[in-house]
């Protein structure tokens, strides 16, 4: 330990468990929910030819329009160079197309192009069966509370207010 972290004796410490008191139990649900949800929705995607981290990007351009590939890096928690890779699949696949930015020479915004939009809808076609799967063991309306209480959980994350 070092000298200026106050050392304490807890019995809740971390245990990934059902019933963990700890600071961590939370984030540790979290993650597992996550994987979970992940493995479903790769299933769902799998078919199409597409990966999560590409269907995570015609999200935001579906939302949002063309984007710059620098807010498509922040939107979806990629890095730079990580997003030039899912834009250059998308784009080989049909699915995307980059265009210059008027009064930008370096710019490139990234537009869902109408194939991108049908592979888009789709995906969800193919992923509602799938999504029920995530929600099994829920009661009649807990999967939208759980819906309103991540999305208020995750608000501020999103650069919302």
């Amino acid at each position: 330990m070092t000298a200026d972290v106050p050392h304490r004796t807890t019995t809740s410490r971390a245990t990934g468990r059902p019933g963990d008191a700890s600071p961590f139990a939370l984030g540790l649900l979290l993650r597992r929910a996550h994987w979970h949800a992940a493995a479903v929705m790769t299933e769902a995607l799998r078919p199409l030819g597409i990966e999560l981290r590409h269907f995570a990007v015609l999200i935001v351009l579906m939302d949002r329009g063309p984007t710059v590939q620098r807010d498509l890096a922040v939107a979806t928690g990629s890095d730079k160079a990580g997003i030039m890779r899912v834009v250059d699949d998308l784009e080989r696949k049909g699915l995307a197309v980059r265009k210059a930015v008027p009064g930008d020479r370096r710019a490139r915004a990234v537009e869902i192009t109408p194939e991108g939009v049908e592979l888009f809808d789709v995906a969800h076609a193919s992923a509602e069966p799938l999504s029920e799967r995530l929600v099994a063991e829920l009661g009649p309306g807990e999967p939208e509370r759980l819906a309103d209480l991540l999305t208020r959980i995750t608000r501020h994350t999103d650069g919302e207010a």
